[in-house]
C-alpha cells in the first residue's frame, strides 16, 4: 500500500511567522484557511508530518516545554477541526551547529521517514515558504511545493535568481488552502 505523504512547513505555512520568531502559545496564531486545510487533507486519506527548524532553542528564546505547548495548541485546533497530525519533526540547533536535521539539509525528512515507515518518493509533497524549505524537499527526493505565505512571496522572487535555477518550474501557490484545494475537495 502506498501512503499518501504531505510533509509542511510550520511558521509560514500553518502559522504567522515573525521575525522576531514565535516565542509563546499565545504567539501562535494559525494563518486562514491553514487548519481546515489540513482537516482536508486528513480525511482525505494523506498522512501529515511537519518539518520545521526550531533555533529559538538554541538562541534559548523559548524553551522545549514552550515548544510543546505551542505544538499542543496547534494540534488541538487541528484536532478539532477533524485534522491530524501524524509526527512533528524540529531541528533545535542554530545555524552554525554543524546538524544534518536543520533545513536545507535532508534530515528532519529522513526522520519523518524512518518514524512513519513511509518512503519518500517524488509523490511525498513538501510544502514551504523558504528556498531552504524548497532545497531540504530536492535533497530529500520529495517534490517541493511553494506558497506565498510566510517568507513565500520573498522566496517567489528569489525563484528568479541563477543561484536558484535548479527550482524552475516547481508548483506555486498562494496559501496552503488554495495547495490543499488542488488535491482535494473540500468538505
Amino acid at each position: 500500500m502506498n501512503q499518501k505523504l504531505i510533509i509542511l512547513d510550520r511558521d509560514g505555512v500553518i502559522n504567522y511567522d515573525s521575525d522576531d520568531y514565535i516565542k509563546s502559545p499565545e504567539e501562535w496564531k494559525p494563518l486562514p484557511g491553514s487548519i481546515s486545510a489540513i482537516a482536508n487533507l486528513t480525511k482525505a486519506g494523506y498522512t501529515i508530518a511537519i518539518a520545521t527548524n526550531q533555533s529559538g532553542l538554541a538562541r534559548e528564546y523559548f524553551t522545549p516545554e514552550t515548544l510543546t505547548a505551542m505544538h499542543q495548541k496547534m494540534l488541538n485546533l487541528i484536532t478539532t477541526a477533524g485534522g491530524k497530525i501524524d509526527h512533528i519533526a524540529y531541528c533545535p540547533h542554530g545555524p552554525n551547529d554543524q546538524c544534518n536535521c536543520r533545513k536545507p539539509k535532508p534530515g528532519l525528512v529522513q526522520q519523518i521517514s524512518q518514524n512513519l515507515n513511509i518512503p519518500i518518493t517524488t509523490d511525498t509533497r513538501f510544502v514551504g515558504d523558504s528556498i531552504s524549505d524548497l532545497n531540504a524537499a530536492l535533497k530529500s527526493g520529495c517534490t517541493p511545493v511553494l506558497v506565498k505565505t510566510g517568507k513565500g512571496m520573498k522566496s517567489f522572487v528569489k525563484l528568479k535568481q541563477p543561484e536558484n535555477s535548479h527550482l524552475k518550474g516547481i508548483a506555486v501557490y498562494n496559501s496552503l488552502s488554495d495547495f490543499v484545494n488542488t488535491l482535494v475537495t473540500p468538505k
